[in-house]
């Protein structure tokens, strides 16, 4: 396996401001070089700053994981808008699950994707996003077969109380047993 990335090696101040500067995109890799070299002249001095191509490819990085994160995030927000469920919890629940596992798979095998890694680092971080979707197939599953056995259970018992008003108004001879049982026919072809 290949040596650490001589930005992963730096102090963490340097290396958030270096995250932070590229995340912002607002500079050029000649311009974040001087500014690190302006901002942090020990580290300058003594040799232990990143070269010029070492911020490019750890650059490349962090924008490969940002887009991966945005495209998350527009994902989800999709999906809680085009479920149209008010009844139950899934669009939270499902999104926050398929969002944390996927993105979290996204982020290793991005990482295992780094010319320097290992191959059977790569095949296994393959291996445990397969796991992670077939966990989130199972549970997709499960919720929609949860959903359609308390549907039909909410559906008989409200069935079962309309059922027993109706036989009540029957009972007290309020309205006729012909006409009773025409409504009863016609409204729920019973």
């Amino acid at each position: 396996m290949g040596r650490k990335s001589s930005i992963s090696r730096l102090p963490d101040e340097v290396k958030r401001h270096i995250e932070q500067r590229i995340g912002q995109g607002r500079c050029t890799l000649d311009e974040l070089i001087a500014d690190l070299q302006a901002r942090f002249p020990q580290e300058a001095k003594s040799g232990d700053l990143p070269s010029r191509s070492a911020v490019h490819r750890y650059g490349q990085k962090l924008e490969r994981r940002l887009s991966a994160i945005q495209a998350s995030t527009e994902a989800a927000r999709l999906i809680r808008e085009q479920a149209g469920d008010d009844k139950d919890a899934r669009s939270e629940a499902l999104t926050a699950l398929v969002q944390t596992e996927l993105f979290e798979a996204i982020l290793a095998l991005q990482e295992a994707g780094d010319p320097d890694a290992d191959p059977g680092q790569r095949v296994g971080m393959l291996s445990s996003a397969a796991r992670n979707i077939a966990t989130l197939t199972r549970s997709s599953v499960n919720l929609k077969k949860f959903q359609a056995e308390v549907e039909e259970a909410t559906r008989k018992k409200l069935l079962q109380e309309q059922r027993a008003k109706l036989d009540d108004l029957g009972k007290t001879g309020e309205v006729p047993p012909e006409v009773l049982a025409k409504v009863i026919k016609a409204a729920y072809d019973l």
